[in-house]
């Protein structure tokens, strides 16, 4: 897949850009003195990537420039002739202000002119964008992209000055690394499936913590014992069927035993317990209250003073210091022991009051139960008895919603562990992956390592590597360094040039591993030559150039200040066959769309 021609329906606004196969230029020239120095230019030259992309169908955007100045273009028709892998052509209209709806028409001989071609002659006309997406990238088959579309690898293709900040995360993967990552793992040779299934455990692990944590406050922070809330539910779905049987027959004289026994053997002991243990916390209290009121240093190095002068003893030098030093050590201790002291008051008192809400609850049941057994009307009894089940079978209902969600957090637990499970299994697969690309030398990841190198040996004199380590999460991570001569990364990487040129590097040699394959065979690099030294354009020219006679079409941008400065027109840094279009700033003739800037 290369690039063939773009044109329009308004040639005299847009003129015809025919691509070469081999190296292309977009070279613009600043030609007004006064200009010189500016930074932008505004000729059009960045923005040709862009327009090369919409017609490869990019998703509509408010804020690209066509449709943001919809007034100045919503007239203007595109089309892209591309050239197939197996040598036949395919051109894409698509207009600006139906931009969803988009035509084709196959053909054998290129750079066609379809501007004034009637409707019945396209092939597929009208197509809906989402079908028509699916329909290129049918007729594309890029089969080396699979599973993925077409439309994944366009940012790797048509680099613009936002896409140098980071070779591989591009300016339209900034979400999620689970968008890219499995994908370009793929495209140097990895296995991708672990590394997208390992992320769907990721999510898929995170989506029920989130849930666990839901259950977990809907049972109020309290998660006891799936057996032991079935075993408080069974006791009181027992009771409660006792006491429904008792209501239906009419008979108390089974409650009556009941109450008398629970009065006797258990409420009074428990009411006994209970107020020993309000006593001897109470006690507690006491005694830490006025160990606290008597904790106080009531000696002083001053009142010492006065009693050895009464003595007629001096108390001076060392013996005042030593005192000082002592009381201070003193003081130190009775400030630790009284915070010791008040957090245990405060535990006591907080003992205290579950004591006495615990007493109080008692003291009710035992006054309700004797008011029962001493009240005679068979009715109050049936009453009384009604209120209990009533009690009861909402207590059975707030148990059995409790239960429902202690079933779910159990299943949740489980499965969090299947999946934690799952997720380490896939990391080990991944290890043993990179392992292995990284040992065999006939791989496509080692291909590309050496590709990558060799073309920053060339431009810089310096090596470099891909690295490809597994972080603590278990995700593959992709590093490019330029090393000095000992091997170390430096930091010149990080620089926004040397930057550029592992951008230019990776997509050159990404093309290349997979000359072979069904695969694109053009890449766009917008504003390539700034910032570098004549000697290293030179070197990198040389490197396109190489790369261009293996069959890849390369279309770069740049401006005439870019060039060698000893490039002339005698000895001219590119061929003049090598010069697609020329922009410059005399008027609007020389832009990319011959009109006043937007």
């Amino acid at each position: 897949m290369k690039l063939s021609k773009l044109y329009s329906n308004k040639p005299e606004v847009f003129p015809p850009i025919k691509f070469l196969p081999g190296l292309n230029v977009i070279l613009a020239e600043i030609r007004l003195p006064e200009k010189q120095e500016e930074d932008t230019h505004n000729l059009g030259k960045t923005i040709l990537g862009s327009l090369i992309d919409f017609c490869l169908l990019a998703g509509k955007d408010k804020s690209f420039f066509l449709f943001k100045h919809l007034d100045r273009f919503s007239d203007f028709v595109f089309y892209l002739e591309v050239e197939l892998l197996e040598g036949s052509y395919i051109t894409i209209r698509r207009g600006v202000e139906n931009a969803t709806k988009i035509d084709f028409r196959r053909h054998d001989k290129e750079k066609q002119d379809f501007s004034d071609l009637p409707d019945m002659s396209w092939d597929h006309l009208s197509v809906p964008f989402k079908r028509a997406c699916e329909l290129l990238d049918s007729i594309l088959n890029l089969s080396d992209l699979k599973p993925w579309k077409y439309r994944k690898i366009a940012g790797y293709l048509l680099r613009t000055q936002e896409d140098f900040s980071d070779v591989f995360q591009l300016k339209k993967f900034k979400g999620k690394h689970s968008d890219w990552k499995p994908f370009l793992a793929h495209l140097i040779g990895f296995n991708y499936q672990n590394l997208k299934d390992h992320y769907e455990r990721e999510d898929e692990l995170n989506a029920k913590l989130s849930e666990e944590i839901i259950n977990k406050n809907e049972l109020g922070g309290s998660v006891k014992d799936i057996s032991k809330i079935e075993n408080i539910l069974l006791l009181k779905q027992n009771d409660a069927e006792k006491k429904q049987r008792l209501l239906d027959q009419f008979d108390f004289k089974q409650i009556d035993k009941e109450k008398t026994k629970l009065i006797v053997d258990k409420l009074d002991a428990e009411i006994n317990q209970f107020n020993a243990e309000r006593y001897s916390i109470s006690h507690n209290i006491r005694k830490i209250s006025n160990s606290l009121a008597a904790e106080r240093l009531l000696f002083t190095s001053s009142k010492a003073e006065a009693l050895f002068e009464e003595a007629g003893i001096v108390f001076a030098g060392q013996i005042l210091k030593d005192f000082d030093q002592l009381i201070e050590f003193n003081r130190a201790i009775t400030v630790e022991r009284s915070r010791y002291l008040e957090e245990e008051l405060g535990e006591l008192k907080a003992e205290l009051k579950k004591t006495n809400a615990k007493l109080n609850e008692l003291n009710t049941i035992r006054t309700e139960s004797l008011s029962y057994l001493s009240d005679s009307d068979v009715f109050d009894k049936y009453r009384f008895i009604s209120d209990e089940l009533i009690t009861l079978k909402s207590e059975i209902s707030l148990l059995n919603i409790k239960r429902k969600h202690l079933h779910r957090l159990q299943e949740l637990r489980a499965q969090i562990r299947n999946i934690k499970r799952a997720k380490e299994e896939l990391q080990i697969e991944i290890e043993n992956d990179v392992e292995k690309q990284n040992r065999e030398k006939a791989s496509q990841f080692s291909s590309l390592r050496i590709y990558f190198n060799d073309i920053v040996v060339k431009v810089i004199n310096q090596q470099a590597t891909l690295e490809t380590p597994i972080n603590k999460e278990g995700h593959l991570e992709f590093i490019p360094e330029i090393n000095d001569e000992s091997e170390k990364a430096t930091s010149a990487g990080s620089g926004h040039s040397y930057k550029k040129l592992l951008c230019v590097a990776f997509d050159l040699s990404l093309l290349r591993i997979h000359l072979d394959g069904n695969y694109p065979r053009f890449v766009f690099h917008d504003g390539l030559f700034e910032s570098w030294d004549d000697r290293k354009k030179e070197n990198l020219l040389e490197v396109i150039r190489e790369y261009s006679d293996l069959g890849i079409q390369h279309i770069i941008t740049l401006i005439d200040s870019d060039l060698p400065d000893k490039s002339t027109n005698l000895d001219p840094f590119f061929k003049d066959s090598e010069i697609v279009l020329r922009l410059h700033d005399e008027g609007d003739s020389g832009r990319l769309f011959k009109m006043g800037s937007w």
